[in-house]
């Protein structure tokens, strides 16, 4: 099994040997024959020019799924009939041992990640040549969340066989969709790492502290405590004005604005492990006590969040639950007195974005936006405003784990537009809003999966108002969060 030790989650080598069935299944459904499937894993990237790479190896997610294997530049084949798994592992040198530590052998290999069978990498052509495949399926298709096309095996001698690009990649992305119990429990575990990491953050962040320094307490605490040597993308901690910048965090910006007191501080953040991706995102109050005008937005979105994991089930379409969250949210906005008139109307008109630019949610597991969001087999991304920004337009179903993520935001080009809308601007209460500009955003991210009958939440961490102001007191312990 994969762990990083005492008291961390023990990922069992089983979870990837039940993908390689569950994908054998899939595709015998498919008539493939004789068919081979092969993946190619991930290589280290050098930092430019230098002799060093960027950070430690990741694994690529597909093979990560397929394989479980950490190691880079192998292979991995599966004969589909047989259900027989075949690793193909690097070659190295003598010397690698003086600098990198011992050679494992290729027994070794096969005892680590329990394959059939292991054989370098040079062998490759021979090594399938003698499986006698009708074709090899490998993987090449479009991520609808970043539009980059994922590799497709290649290796010297590919030329002499027949290679379906096509097959693969649907089927494989629809897979990684709907999560075993094994997968279930190791995205529990890095949810409720992620979760304790938050808690710690919201109690150490003060005024006069740098953004940065409380990305430093999560991922401390993550790692430290929970094994996790990963996040699963970059940190995002918005303080004040900087919590309506969406993706803040990255190089240009890298969470170094000084907290200043009564900031609203949005942390989006989430520990990553043997692959596996949490996403939380916290809004709370630097001193610990919200204003009243702080309340009524995070009541907003919080109201928002709830209604959509009370709804959450089997058969309901995601593009209603995004459409559910801007409802709830733009009610509360006009019971605060920042909107005025119908609903029905500020739907209509297209008010929802203004305040909240992105989707409801995503799919999450090896990827923190998982595949499988947009499919031949499911339908295509919505061409309206706002909804045009989901991650995915399916219909629920029992196995799968995606975030519930919605936001109000105050971004003074979408406000300044909104004012200068003819209709849109007949919403908005002016005097209220200006108070409201340069505050930031708030957005309330939890980590759910579907179960037969409703919705399931892994996010262990204070939400409702009361809740946070009593935990950053020091009232609550975190056995109520345990």
């Amino acid at each position: 099994m994969l762990s990083m030790g005492q008291g961390t989650c023990e990922v069992p080598l089983e979870l990837y040997a039940l993908n390689r069935r569950r994908l054998c299944d899939r595709l015998k459904e498919k008539n493939v024959g004789d068919a081979i499937v092969l993946l190619q894993g991930g290589e280290e990237v050098p930092f430019y020019d230098t002799d060093v790479t960027y950070n430690v190896f990741r694994q690529e997610s597909y093979f990560m799924w397929t394989f479980g294997v950490l190691d880079a530049g192998c292979f991995g084949a599966v004969v589909i009939k047989t259900g027989k798994s075949l690793l193909f592992v690097p070659r190295l040198p003598d010397s690698y041992a003086v600098w990198m530590g011992p050679l494992l052998t290729l027994d070794d290999f096969k005892n680590k990640y329990k394959v059939d069978s292991v054989y370098y990498v040079d062998q490759l052509a021979d090594v399938l040549k003698e499986q006698n495949p009708s074709s090899l399926l490998t993987l090449k298709g479009v991520n609808t969340d970043s539009g980059l096309t994922a590799k497709d095996a290649e290796f010297d001698g590919i030329d002499k066989f027949t290679v379906d690009k096509t097959t693969l990649f649907n089927e494989i992305a629809d897979l990684r969709v709907i999560k075993t119990d094994m997968e279930l429990e190791v995205l529990k575990y890095v949810t409720e790492v992620s979760s304790a990491a938050h808690r710690v953050v919201m109690r150490k962040a003060k005024a006069g502290m740098s953004e940065y320094q409380c990305e430093s307490v999560f991922l401390d605490h993550c790692y430290r405590v929970g094994g996790c040597r990963f996040v699963s993308y970059t940190c995002i901690c918005g303080a004040g004005a900087n919590g309506a910048v969406l993706h803040y965090g990255h190089a240009g910006v890298p969470n170094d604005k000084p907290i200043k007191n009564g900031d609203i501080c949005l942390f989006d953040m989430g520990a990553n492990y043997y692959g596996y991706a949490a996403d939380i995102t916290c809004s709370f109050p630097e001193n610990g006590k919200f204003t009243a005008d702080q309340k009524m937005v995070y009541e907003a979105v919080l109201a928002a969040n709830l209604a959509v994991f009370n709804a959450c089930k089997p058969g309901v379409c995601w593009v209603d639950m995004h459409q559910l969250s801007l409802r709830t949210m733009l009610e509360y906005l006009k019971k605060g007195g920042l909107l005025v008139g119908d609903v029905d109307d500020m739907m209509k008109a297209g008010l929802g974005p203004i305040f909240q630019p992105h989707g409801l949610g995503h799919l999450i597991g090896l990827d923190v936006h998982d595949v499988g969001g947009y499919l031949p087999s499911e339908p295509s991304r919505p061409s309206e405003r706002g909804v045009n920004k989901l991650r995915m337009a399916r219909t629920l179903k029992k196995g799968m784990c995606l975030t519930i993520e919605p936001g109000c935001y105050f971004i003074k080009p979408l406000l300044d537009e909104a004012l200068n809308d003819p209709k849109l601007s007949t919403f908005i209460v002016k005097d209220v809003l200006e108070r409201f500009r340069g505050t930031g955003g708030v957005r309330i991210e939890d980590d759910v999966y579907i179960t037969e009958t409703g919705c399931v939440n892994m996010t262990k961490v204070p939400r409702t108002v009361q809740e946070i102001e009593d935990w950053m007191s020091g009232k609550d312990s975190d056995s109520k969060y345990n």
